[in-house]
């Protein structure tokens, strides 16, 4: 194991929490660690994101968005 000096920890700057039962259900959104609000879909996500300072968000990527019980087609209990 190496240990690069140059590299450091970057936490994931979007993390979607799991889905919290509700009419309508709903997903809240942490955003640089600072909870940014809940999202019943990815278009919320987006939003939320953008209002916290993040543009680029790609779903895919698990270093931008992390997704925590259950992936981005998941918004029902």
């Amino acid at each position: 194991m190496t240990n690069d000096a140059g590299e450091a920890f970057r936490p994931t700057p979007v993390v979607v929490l799991g889905v919290v039962p509700g009419d309508p259900p709903y997903r809240m959104v942490e955003v640089n660690g600072v909870l940014a609000g809940p999202a019943h879909d990815m278009v919320d996500v987006i939003r939320l994101a953008r209002q916290a300072g993040v543009s680029e968000i790609d779903f895919d990527d698990p270093a931008v968005v992390r997704w925590v019980g259950g992936g981005k087609y998941k918004w029902v209990p």
